[in-house]
């Protein structure tokens, strides 16, 4: 089929079974643009900021587990995208995003809206590419999203000059791609398997230590039947968070600076610690010196390079967690540990996840949420004392439920990733648990909810300050509070959701609460942002300071 560049380019997302694009248009994507003007297959979403449709795309696909696209122009537009792959690269999450660039004969002569973006990139994607030629357009795309949805999931950037969208070709889509260098693992090493199958064995305190892999992988069900066979605990990191169910019998909900001192306490006590698609990072260990110092590791990972890179394993299975915990299940027979666990069950009786005081308390806020949605909505959160809060009171029960940024720690990502949710999936209630200062990030993507009839819900907990930094002024700094102060120039968020076509209300109450809440759920056609006034001086428990080891945790 003879056909522009640009057509090429929609033909073979579509190819990809793409069905949504998140982007804003600007001079070198026009020809795409104009492309997009008669497509029926595939919907564009007009987002407010270019930051915005990347994390869209990632909130896209975190739901949905398919691969996010993001379309942007060259120069600031391009650049605005930074943040989200580097949000989606420490992450491992399968975007392609589709870059502009000006005309191939004016690359580097510091032409307009120019800015080398594959450059710029480089360290915050899988891989990327400049397309010069309209006839490689085809294999570039299929590469792409090969790369982005195999092995280690991550971001691939595609740029396109803007006389390659409008160039002909004979388009041909090619079946299948073959990478030389590139051979994502599978099943794991036989002997590494067999070899981590003894060590369970032995294991007298076994701990598992779930994360983002098994989400990726798809593995919840094999994680569970190995928790159970084993007689094992289990840990969810942030990223792994609802990939075992919290309330189970062997959950131990997050573990890490902000997570249950008995995860924390239970990670310290162990003799066999099984690491499954997480990377240990500094967040869950604190002081690696002082992380788990009786244990040996199992550590089970898609990516080489994260073996041995926090914690040295006794048994490395380089594979995919899926195939991994197939093999590893075989060699395995039922184990029970009823001393470490009776243990664990006083740890957890002895330091609950608790909230003292009267008045607003954004834990039982969150508390509230998760009782009237019967605990099966789609949680997104922006970063700082309320996705922790989050994390610790929303109990999920399946994989794809908590979204949140981890590794980057997004401030702005949870409301374009709600956005990009939704539009994933239609049919489910999806909440955006923020606060004051990264709501205010991109707070634009009202008009991208409204225009799109999109219900999300945005539980805003306002303490008038930016309240990570608050809290470790006030515990590590002696209460010099510099540089957190948001109430001069606050916003009345009801307003401004008015403005933005979203029912806005405000909350001062704790009789307020359920009500509000109520009337956000019956919304179906618009987006609904609720104000919650609580204590500037309210407190993340428990906490392991930064730098510190489990026993330097504050527990209240």
């Amino acid at each position: 089929m003879k056909m522009t560049g640009a057509q090429a380019l929609l033909e073979c997302l579509k190819r990809e079974k793409v069905e949504v694009i998140f982007g804003y248009p600007g001079g070198a994507v026009l020809p795409i643009s104009d492309a997009l003007y008669n497509e029926k297959q595939l919907r564009h979403i007009l987002v407010r900021h270019e930051q915005a449709a990347a994390h869209a795309a990632d909130g896209y696909a975190r739901a949905t587990g398919r691969v996010g696209v993001c379309l942007a122009t060259s120069g600031p537009g391009a650049t605005n995208l930074v943040t989200g792959l580097a949000n989606a690269h420490m992450d491992s999450i399968p975007l392609v995003a589709i870059t502009g660039q000006v005309v191939t004969a004016s690359i580097g002569r510091d032409s307009f809206q120019e800015a080398d973006i594959t450059g710029i990139t480089i360290p915050i994607t899988k891989h990327n590419r400049l397309v010069k030629d309209v006839r490689d357009l085809p294999r570039a795309i299929k590469e792409a999203f090969y790369i982005a949805s195999t092995g280690r999931r991550g971001p691939v950037l595609i740029d396109i000059p803007r006389d390659v969208s409008q160039a002909e070709l004979d388009f041909d889509y090619p079946d299948k791609v073959e990478l030389r260098g590139y051979r994502p693992p599978g099943k794991g090493h036989p002997l590494m398997i067999k070899r981590a199958a003894e060590l369970i064995k032995a294991a007298e305190r076994p701990v598992i230590l779930a994360g983002g892999g098994v989400v990726a992988s798809d593995a919840a069900e094999e994680l569970a039947r190995l928790a159970n066979l084993i007689d094992a605990p289990v840990t969810c990191t942030l990223m792994g968070k609802g990939v075992f169910p919290d309330g189970d019998r062997l959950s131990l909900g997050m573990p890490g600076m902000h997570g249950t001192a008995y995860a924390n306490y239970a990670l310290h006590g162990a003799d066999v610690i099984i690491g499954i698609g997480t990377r240990f990072d500094d967040r869950v260990t604190g002081k690696l010196t002082a992380f788990a110092p009786n244990a040996k590791f199992v550590h089970i990972d898609i990516d080489p390079a994260e073996i041995g890179k926090s914690v040295q394993p006794t048994v490395p299975i380089v594979g995919d967690v899926k195939q991994v915990l197939t093999a590893l299940l075989k060699r395995l027979e039922q184990l029970h540990h009823p001393a470490w666990l009776e243990v664990v069950a006083d740890w957890k009786r002895c330091y609950p996840l608790s909230y003292k005081g009267d008045g607003l308390k954004p834990q039982m806020i969150i508390e509230q949420i998760h009782e009237i949605t019967n605990g099966e909505a789609i949680y997104t959160t922006e970063v700082g004392q309320h996705q922790m809060w989050a994390a610790q009171f929303l109990p999920c029960k399946r994989p794809r439920q908590f979204i949140s940024s981890g590794g980057l720690g997004t401030m702005g990502y949870g409301f374009p990733a709600a956005i990009g949710a939704q539009i994933g999936c239609p049919d489910a209630v999806v909440w955006d648990i923020a606060g004051d200062g990264s709501i205010q990030m991109n707070i634009q993507e009202l008009a991208t909810a409204a225009a799109n009839r999109l219900p999300v819900k945005v539980a805003i907990l306002n303490n008038c300050c930016l309240g990570l930094p608050r809290q470790w002024q006030e515990l590590l700094f002696a209460k010099r509070y510099s540089c957190v102060d948001l109430a001069p120039g606050m916003p009345d968020f009801v307003k401004l959701a008015d403005a933005y076509g979203a029912v806005g209300i405000r909350v001062d109450t704790e009789q307020d609460v359920r009500p509000a809440l109520r009337q956000a759920m019956k919304l179906r056609d618009r987006p609904c942002l609720i104000d919650f006034r609580i204590n500037p001086e309210e407190n993340v428990w428990p906490m392991v300071p930064p730098g510190g080891s489990v026993e330097d945790m504050m527990i209240d």
